[in-house]
């Protein structure tokens, strides 16, 4: 009994690791079957090639792009399907490939692999980059009308290639000129120039993309926005020989950013300053201020009158008198200076680099009487004239406090001070907490 019971044990002492081992063996097959499935289910052929040059593992795909669907390729030497690696074997390189009497074109990228010789991918080119005859028209107008060309640049010459989409975006007709590298930085604004440069050495010395969006200037003197993208090509040795790229005629999106930019910041009716831009450009001011040791003046303008021209003539004849006061005041001060509107019949006029030796209610008279002056004229809209008045609010900066908050809130007080003293008044804000009220003349101009 106790032999019988001996021989069972030892029965099971080696069936048991030879069952664990077929399980093994059956989860391994499970799982190469399932990857051997991802990689037929790639649309790019795959290959898998050993020290010696065969193929080891290769997917259905390559098979498929090499023209042999029904054919095994495991073990065969890969020359067999492929020609020989070029000078360009570290990167992408076309080549045509023999199958079924068309010679269709295949990219061919060749990347190291850790267990195997190295790995190759098979991609099918687009076949109107070198077919004659119709496909290639429509490959030139497509790039035409997209406005999209592809240069290629020999970095150790003044070679540069051109497809025909790009003559036009430099301005010439095609065939008018000889593309060079040369010329090609003769186009280029002047101060863009350093900055492609740069760019480009830094795409030869590290590999990284080059992307670049600068201006050129056409022959007829107008200037134009492009985008180029483009990167190096490698000798065998590693050493980069040229460089390839597109190039995107980008003027139109330029426009309507910079159009976008502008409603952002501008009042639509007069084309001024809006609220953003206004404390955008205070805020510089100010610093600048701070820095040259200056005064910066804030001018809070309220039309009075206007409400009654609205009612009286209509909107359109009430934007028409805005436009022009906003002309008048734009007239009256310096290039330098800045005239916001922030709404209805509110305006506000930025000075800065006043001195400070002169008196605060001297800076006040002087900065009030001019505006008022210049807006006391009537404003002509059609055959018929319109009177408006205007009441100012002053702050001064450093007086009046350090920041742009504490001008706004002392100016807007200073210009309803001054519409309670009459038409065409302008009164001078608090300096200090213990005023009792903002300063203001008691003639009207």
């Amino acid at each position: 009994m106790l032999a019988t019971s001996l021989a069972i044990i030892a029965a099971l002492l080696i069936v048991s690791p030879t069952l664990l081992l077929l399980r093994r063996l059956r989860r391994a097959k499970q799982q190469l079957a399932q990857h051997q499935a991802l990689l037929d289910a790639r649309p790019e052929g795959l290959l898998l090639v050993s020290s010696d040059g065969h193929i080891s593992v290769h997917n259905a795909a390559a098979a498929r792009l090499l023209g042999h669907p029904a054919a095994t390729l495991l073990g065969t030497p890969l020359q067999r399907w492929l020609p020989p690696a070029g000078e360009h074997a570290a990167t992408p390189a076309r080549q045509p490939i023999p199958a079924d009497g068309r010679q269709p074109l295949l990219d061919v990228s060749r990347v190291p692999a850790a267990a195997h010789g190295h790995a190759v991918v098979l991609t099918r080119a687009p076949a109107v980059l070198d077919a004659p005859g119709e496909d290639a028209e429509r490959f030139k107008r497509s790039q035409y009308f997209a406005r999209i060309g592809t240069w290629d640049w020999s970095i150790d010459s003044d070679t540069l290639y051109w497809s025909e989409a790009i003559y036009g975006m430099f301005g010439f007709k095609l065939g008018e000129v000889t593309p060079s590298y040369a010329l090609f930085c003769a186009c280029v604004h002047p101060d863009d120039r350093e900055r492609v440069r740069a760019g480009e050495l830094r795409c030869i010395e590290t590999g990284h993309n080059h992307d670049e969006e600068y201006r050129v200037v056409w022959p007829d003197g107008s200037i134009h926005w492009l985008r180029e993208t483009g990167n190096v090509v490698k000798d065998a040795n590693g050493q980069p020989i040229r460089m390839m790229g597109v190039v995107r005629d980008i003027s139109e999106e330029k426009a309507s950013v910079n159009q976008l930019e502008k409603m952002a910041r501008h009042d639509p009716l007069t084309g001024l300053a809006n609220r953003l831009l206004l404390e955008e450009f205070l805020t510089r001011a100010l610093a600048r201020a701070r820095r040259n040791a200056t005064r910066v003046a804030l001018v809070f303008i309220d039309l009075n009158g206007f409400k009654q021209i609205n009612d009286s003539y209509g909107h359109a004849v009430g934007d028409q008198v805005l436009v022009g006061t906003a002309q008048r005041l734009q007239q009256t001060l310096r290039e330098s200076d800045m005239v916001a509107r922030l709404g209805g019949d509110e305006f506000v006029v930025v000075i800065e680099g006043l001195p400070l030796g002169r008196s605060l209610h001297d800076e006040a008279q002087i900065i009030g009487e001019k505006i008022l002056q210049r807006l006391a004229q009537p404003i002509d809209v059609g055959a018929a004239s319109h009177q408006v008045g205007a009441s100012l609010g002053i702050a001064l900066y450093p007086e009046h406090g350090p920041s742009i908050d504490s001008l706004i809130h002392i100016a807007d007080q200073a210009m309803y001070a001054a519409k309670r003293h009459g038409n065409n008044q302008y009164c001078l804000g608090m300096a200090n907490p213990g005023e009792a009220s903002p300063a203001c003349p008691t003639q009207s101009v």
